[in-house]
């Protein structure tokens, strides 16, 4: 028995159709070209698109039998970072290449014990938390650069 493929992504709109199932990836799992996924409703289905791709929470795959499976953005352990300026921290995050998600009031990065300690002696608060991640992208295209040959 062949898996049902899905060779066409759809991005977020709003508004856009409804979705028959989903799928829950974490950031990482969220970076792909081909994989073997499996929804919530236990569908087992192929992941074939054109080049690698950075998935968002909202996108959807649509599959070689018409069916849509939306994407959704999976839970993960996650560090939180408050403080008074945050400007700051986050330009420390960043020059240290890590995915890091930006709201007003506070940061997420991946939990990680060197940039926890550096950022507790910046003046930051973290406390551990288990979230969905959405990382801000490249400014240039590229969603997934940790390094300066961008």
């Amino acid at each position: 028995m062949s898996l049902p493929v899905a060779r066409i992504l759809h991005r977020a709109a709003r508004g856009g159709p409804g979705a028959d199932d989903h799928v829950a990836l974490t950031h990482e799992a969220r970076f792909l070209r081909r994989r073997v996924l499996e929804t919530a409703g236990g569908l087992r289905f192929l992941a074939d698109l054109p080049q690698t791709t950075s998935l968002n929470h909202g996108d959807a795959f649509e599959l070689d039998d018409g069916r849509r499976i939306r994407v959704r953005a999976a839970a993960e352990d996650l560090l939180e970072i408050a403080g008074p300026d945050l400007t700051r921290l986050a330009w420390h995050i960043g020059n240290r290449h890590a995915p890091c998600q930006i709201e007003p009031a506070r940061l997420l990065i991946a939990r990680d014990h060197v940039l926890r300690k550096m950022l507790e002696g910046l003046g930051a608060s973290c406390r551990e938390v288990c979230e969905p991640f959405a990382p801000e992208g490249g400014a240039y295209g590229h969603g997934r650069t940790r390094s300066h040959a961008h």
